[in-house]
């Protein structure tokens, strides 16, 4: 295995900053994702690091040595695509075999190779069957088979599971995290499911617009999100988002609701980060929804709304609360059940509590 690290990459395609000036390292052995919307520059970047695309700027290392100007098959990776790109005319068990076959490797080694590697993934029982007798989710096992044969220092994966339906992809998903571990293989994983990269990898890298936005533990980039978008993207529901003004006599913020104003004190936690903020900044105070709570009766520090919509889920429930242009959600447990239209009471969970500037976006 090896690491793999990116020193101010950048990737333009005419005028357009597909990368821009990104700086990351993947350690050996880590399963890293690159997660971010349509668009945001993911692919172009596992692209750059399997030498398919030429980088503007910046250096490309495996293991300390610089690739740019190696050849992708110089580079000692395996590249697993969306699309399977599975040869038609071949068994699976010859597409698995293909890329040791055009090395020139022993009969029988390849045939030891392609057996293990079945055994691993479970296909053994598929191996004479052509891809159009395949079921989606027997079409991925085998290109993933074409690409863990190699066995090449790095795992290049670009949302293998995308065209798989959902019960199919939460297997692979398990399987693929599982095969990870066991094996400990680099593996550098792109996708635009949030939920995907939360459950897979030991870290994640966000990206918006050819910028990583951050890098961290999925508890990281969870817990405490590096800027708004981060906090938006991750999560389902994503978190709450409460344009407030800082007030500082009471340490709280000043919440505009329909020309009234409500103000919600801040907890000691939240109080000591903020410390040097000036009264009357504009902030986003973000929760997430599980850190929302519902009361039937008036309580302390909490304010009144409206459930207007609840989303029975079988394992929660999903809250939608108004208060005048104040829209936020709250989940809950499937025993949680309040009368749609009923009025209730809002406390939030001081630990969950982030709060942004408004003008930056960035977590304070």
């Amino acid at each position: 295995m090896a690491s793999v690290e990116l020193h101010d990459v950048v990737k333009r395609f005419g005028q357009t900053v597909a990368v821009n000036h990104v700086n990351l390292k993947i350690e050996d052995g880590e399963f890293l994702i690159l997660l971010g919307p349509s668009g945001c520059g993911k692919t172009t970047s596992l692209r750059s690091i399997a030498g398919l695309e030429d980088v503007d700027e910046g250096q490309i290392l495996i293991d300390g040595e610089v690739v740019n100007n190696k050849r992708p098959a110089d580079r000692d990776m395996a590249f697993c695509f969306q699309q399977y790109a599975l040869y038609p005319h071949l068994t699976a068990f010859e597409n698995i075999a293909f890329p040791l076959r055009t090395q020139n490797m022993n009969h029988n080694e390849v045939n030891q190779r392609v057996r293990e590697v079945g055994k691993l993934l479970k296909i053994e029982d598929i191996f004479p069957r052509k891809p159009k007798k395949l079921s989606a989710g027997d079409q991925q096992r085998v290109a993933l088979a074409r690409a863990m044969v190699r066995q090449p220092k790095v795992y290049l994966m670009d949302e293998p599971l995308s065209n798989l339906d959902a019960q199919v992809r939460v297997d692979m998903r398990a399987e693929l995290r599982r095969l990870q571990i066991n094996n400990r293989i680099t593996t550098v994983y792109v996708t635009h499911d949030q939920v995907e990269a939360m459950a897979m990898a030991d870290r994640i890298a966000i990206m918006d617009k050819g910028v990583l936005q951050q890098v961290g533990t999925p508890d990281d980039v969870y817990v405490s999100p590096a800027n708004l978008f981060v906090a938006n993207f991750i999560g389902s529901p994503s978190m709450n988002f409460i344009p407030c003004n800082y007030d500082a006599a009471s340490h709280g913020v000043r919440i505009p609701v329909n020309g009234e104003t409500i103000l919600y004190r801040l907890p000691v936690n939240v109080k000591q980060s903020i410390s040097d903020i000036q009264d009357g900044t504009e902030l986003i105070l973000g929760i997430r929804p599980e850190d929302v709570y519902i009361h039937t009766e008036p309580v302390d520090d909490g304010f009144d709304c409206q459930l207007v919509l609840m989303e029975a889920l079988g394992s929660e429930n999903i809250h939608h609360l108004q208060r005048g242009n104040l829209h936020f959600v709250s989940r809950t447990s499937p025993a949680d059940v309040y009368p749609v239209g009923q009025s209730v009471w809002v406390t939030l969970e001081t630990e969950g509590i982030r709060l942004f500037d408004r003008k930056t976006e960035a977590a304070i």
